[in-house]
C-alpha cells in the first residue's frame, strides 16, 4: 500500500511494462451502474459531456470523492504520467515506473463544469506535499492535473494560481501539483475499481489543508 521512493526514476532505469492489460475490467461502473471507460468520442458517454483526470493520492479514496458529486457520469481508477507501459499495481509501487494514482472522470459540463471538479480536487487533498499525501510516501502518490485541451489547461492553471496564493496568504506551502497535458492512463486491476464501495471500511488516506477557494 506504501510506495517505498520519493524522486522518479531515469527512463532507462524504469521497468519495462507490457504491451498489454493482463487483465479484463467490468463493462459497468459498480456505483453508478454507466460503462466504466465511458467515452463521449466512441458513444458510451453523451455527447457534450468531457473527461478529466486528476491524481491527489491514493486513488481508491480519490475515486469515492469524484463519484460522489452530482453531475459525474463515470469515473476509473488508473496510472497515469509514467514511463513503463501496462504497469500492474505491484510494479507502481516499486517506484519504478515514474506513474501516479489517477482518476479517470466522465463529467456533464452542463451540471459540474471541469473548474468545479478542479476546484473539489485541491480542497480534498494535500496539494504541497511532493511526492507524498497524508501518510503515504511515494511517487505514485503525488498531486496531478493533467489536462486534455487548451481549455482545461488554463483553467487548471488559473485555479493553482487562485488557490497558490490563498495558501501563501495562510503562511501554508507552495503547490506542487504536476499539470501537464494528460499522458496515456492505464486502467488498474479489477479489484481497485470502485474499491470502496466494495470495501466501505477500506482505507482512506488524505491530508487536506482545510483552505477552501476564496468567495
Amino acid at each position: 500500500m506504501f510506495g517505498r521512493t520519493a524522486s522518479l526514476v531515469p527512463a532507462d532505469q524504469a521497468l519495462p511494462g507490457r504491451d498489454s492489460l493482463d487483465w479484463e475490467l467490468p463493462e459497468k461502473h459498480r456505483v453508478l451502474g454507466t460503462p466504466l471507460l465511458a467515452d463521449p468520442a466512441d458513444g458510451t458517454a453523451p455527447a457534450g459531456f468531457e473527461v478529466a483526470y486528476f491524481g491527489l493520492g491514493c486513488f481508491w479514496g480519490a475515486e469515492e470523492m469524484f463519484w460522489q458529486v452530482p453531475g459525474v457520469y463515470a469515473t476509473a481508477v488508473g496510472y497515469q504520467g509514467g514511463t513503463s507501459p501496462n504497469p500492474t499495481y505491484e510494479e507502481v509501487c516499486s517506484g519504478r515506473t515514474n506513474h501516479t494514482e489517477a482518476v479517470r472522470v466522465v463529467f456533464d459540463p452542463a451540471a459540474v463544469s471541469y473548474g468545479d471538479l478542479v476546484k473539489r480536487f485541491f480542497e480534498v487533498h494535500d496539494p504541497t506535499q511532493g511526492m507524498r499525501q497524508g501518510n503515504d510516501l511515494g511517487t505514485q502518490y503525488r498531486s496531478a492535473l493533467y489536462y486534455l485541451s487548451p481549455e482545461q489547461e488554463a483553467v487548471a492553471r488559473e485555479l493553482t494560481k487562485v488557490y497558490g496564493e490563498e495558501l501563501r496568504r495562510r503562511g501554508l506551502g507552495e503547490i506542487t501539483t504536476e499539470i501537464r497535458e494528460a499522458p496515456v492512463f492505464y486502467p488498474a486491476e479489477p479489484y481497485h475499481q470502485q474499491y470502496l464501495d466494495r470495501v466501505p471500511n477500506g482505507y482512506r488516506c488524505h491530508a487536506n489543508t482545510g483552505v477552501r477557494f476564496p468567495a
